[in-house]
């Protein structure tokens, strides 16, 4: 299966989707991360470095990560050049699942690239869309992720990532540029003191009601169909 998942900036499905997307890999399933923008308006880190930091991270996963290059602070969900620029990669990569943030968060990249991935997986399929090059394609299915400070709530999905977990904080630990604060360097809320910390924990909170060391939230686009409606007992059974 090829899953894509989109992130505003570098490192935002790190923190949301690293162990789901481990698990992934693990299976034998092609990932490609695919940044919207390079980050660029960041109070930390250059460009520059938060693409090596992106390529490393992608490496712990096993993934692959494009970007296409957007304008941090500038996304759009009507900007038609974007939205050709993300069909036309859901058309190429062809994937079965794509992974997006859920748009609920303050941060305007990361409404507008929920919106704007959310047009683009319906555009995808329309052979009538033809700024982007390529056959129709539109993926089964859809996760949404919170971000890393947006609350969720009781989500209907969550992903056991207890065997994952130490690999999607050696991912995160790639991002030096955001998650330490240099001497001198701008204080920012990802680089404050103990904010991996509550990564972690956060996704400890996640598996808690069932039972799971750790865990990632996500909300599908659709409602999901069980083909063995009785193979949920066997989670029931193991409920604590």
């Amino acid at each position: 299966m090829k899953l894509v998942a989109f992130g505003a900036h570098p490192d935002d499905v790190e923190l949301a989707a690293a162990g789901t997307l481990a698990r992934a890999t693990r299976a034998g399933h092609a990932v490609l991360i695919a940044d919207l923008t390079r980050g660029e308006r960041a109070t930390a880190g250059t460009p520059e470095e938060r693409a090596r930091e992106a390529l490393a991270a992608a490496r712990v996963l096993g993934a692959s990560r494009t970007s296409l290059d957007l304008p941090d602070l500038g996304l759009g969900r009507r900007a038609a050049p974007q939205l050709a620029a993300v069909v036309g990669l859901l058309r190429r990569e062809q994937p079965a699942l794509v992974l997006a943030p859920t748009g609920r968060d303050a941060h305007p990249d990361h409404v507008e690239g929920h919106h704007l991935v959310q047009r683009a997986v319906f555009m995808a399929g329309l052979a009538a869309y033809e700024p982007a090059a390529g056959a129709p394609h539109r993926p089964r299915l859809v996760l949404y992720y919170p971000s890393s400070r947006e609350p969720y709530g009781r989500p209907p999905l969550v992903v056991d990532v207890s065997a994952t977990i130490d690999q999607k904080m050696a991912a995160l630990a790639c991002y030096a540029s955001q998650f330490t604060r240099a001497a001198g360097g701008p204080a920012t809320p990802l680089n404050a003191a103990g904010f991996l910390e509550r990564v972690r924990a956060r996704a400890a909170a996640s598996g808690i009601e069932l039972g799971l060391a750790y865990a990632e939230p996500f909300f599908p686009d659709r409602p999901l169909a069980a083909t063995d409606p009785f193979g949920f007992l066997t989670l029931a059974e193991d409920r604590p």
